[in-house]
Order: C-alpha cells, then structure tokens, then sequence
C-alpha cells in the first residue's frame, strides 16, 4: 500500500534536488513560493494539474512520484 507520506517525500527530494529554487519553481508553475515550501516540508499536496507541470518542471516521472515503481500486493 501506498502511504501519502512516501510521495510527499519524493517530491520534496525531487524539489530540493533540482537545483532550482522555491521561488523559480513556484513561479514556473504559477504558484505562491509558500506553496511549494508546503510541498517540501510535507504540509501540502499539489493538485493534479500542478503536479504534472512540477515533474515536467523538475524532469522527473510522474510515476516515481506517485510511488508506481514500488510492487504491491
């Protein structure tokens, strides 16, 4: 089972390993920079369309965000 906390991890990994910085991204992806300090402190989640545009932003897979890489039984 996926836990929301192992997604919030990546993408805070994914985010803090970009290179970029939170105020760069939030504007790429036309949000306030306190948004996407949530996204890597783990108190918020990006909605689907945001997620989508921060891992083409962030040249990451969807999947591994979402943890699809991870076997389930």
């Amino acid at each position: 089972m996926i836990i929301l906390n192992q997604i919030q991890k990546r993408l805070a990994e994914a985010i803090q390993q970009s290179g970029l910085t939170q105020t760069a991204i939030a504007k790429a992806i036309n949000v306030r920079q306190q948004t996407v300090s949530g996204y890597v402190n783990g108190t918020k989640m990006p909605a689907l369309d945001t997620l989508a545009n921060l891992c083409r932003l962030l040249d990451v897979d969807a999947n591994y965000i979402l943890c699809q890489d991870i076997e389930t039984k």
